[in-house]
């Protein structure tokens, strides 16, 4: 089995035991699953964090889901040879919700994230394609977050390429 089969196949489970009441996201990996989840650079927090989004809201989609998570993967085999980062990003390192880049609101916290979630580095407390996450996307031209994770992993340190970017997004 591919490891995109194996997360999808995760994913469904793990989403039928949430539909049911289950909520107890640890209870719902297997050794295998944990294992799975570690040799593609995820935790097991932001993995229930995209069931949970979808069965409560109806997004991000499994597909959605898989393609984020491929991003990391990749990120995380090519440029971390597959090792973790031990740094951490909380709630206080992020930029507020209302700071801006170039004009464009909430880009600095979105930007952070990205840079955040393609190193494996939030907090389990933070989301990549949260609702505010979402929201920035949909009103930026639609833009698919694994997208924005791909173009802020090739833009590196400049921000102002993803900027750019954005904005020819927005159309």
């Amino acid at each position: 089995m591919s490891w995109n089969d194996t997360f999808m196949e995760i994913f469904a489970r793990c989403a039928n035991a949430y539909q049911v009441g289950n909520f107890d996201y640890e209870k719902d990996y297997s050794a295998q699953d944990l294992a799975f989840l570690k040799n593609i650079g995820y935790k097991p927090r932001e993995f229930f964090d995209f069931i949970e989004d979808y069965i409560d809201e109806g997004e991000p989609l499994p597909s959605t889901a898989l393609l984020i998570a491929a991003a990391r993967r990749d990120y995380f085999l090519v440029q971390q040879h597959g090792t973790a980062s031990d740094n951490i990003i909380t709630r206080d390192d992020l930029p507020s919700f209302g700071e801006e880049m170039d004009g464009i609101p909430y880009l600095p916290r979105v930007l952070a994230k990205a840079r955040g979630k393609i190193r494996g580095e939030l907090d389990p407390d933070i989301m990549f394609g949260c609702g505010g996450d979402r929201n920035f996307f949909s009103k930026n031209g639609n833009i698919e977050p694994a997208d924005f994770l791909r173009h802020v992993w090739a833009a590196g340190a400049n921000d102002q390429k993803v900027a750019d970017w954005v904005k020819i997004c927005r159309g």
